[in-house]
């Protein structure tokens, strides 16, 4: 129970955060000026770096170990939700967010994050829902 516990509060941590991201923090971008992004974001990436590289490598570790155990369609599945998740963080924002720090930046490819985002968002939400309605 303890391995089930950590992989769902790990996912709640990722779902809290990447709504928080959606609703919140991208939308906000917008409404920087383009020096004050800049500035802003390169003080908000090693903070927000601060919660979710532990967050994502966790999970990343406790889904491989349970792939380790047993090889299921839940198993196989929640492993590849994870996989696709790092796969769009490393395709498609690592390089905006090193973009952005740069200040090289629309306003359309400030609105492109927020909707590639929706991405990440479902992922790490339907990896939330269905562990908690497997535990709970």
């Amino acid at each position: 129970m303890v391995k089930e516990m950590t992989r769902l509060l790990l996912d709640f941590g990722l779902f809290v955060l990447i709504w928080m991201v959606q609703l919140i923090v991208y939308p906000s971008f917008i409404h920087f000026t383009r020096e004050g992004l800049v500035k802003w974001h390169k003080k908000y990436t090693p903070r927000i770096s601060f919660l979710v590289v532990p967050l994502m490598l966790g999970q990343l570790m406790a889904y491989g170990a349970l792939l380790q155990e047993v090889k299921s369609f839940y198993s196989i599945t929640c492993f590849i939700l994870v996989l696709l998740v790092w796969l769009v963080t490393f395709t498609f924002f690592v390089p905006r967010h090193k973009a952005i720090s740069a200040g090289d930046f629309t306003p359309k490819s400030l609105e492109d994050m927020v909707r590639l985002n929706w991405i990440r968002t479902v992922l790490w939400t339907v990896l939330f829902l269905w562990n908690f309605a497997i535990y709970f």
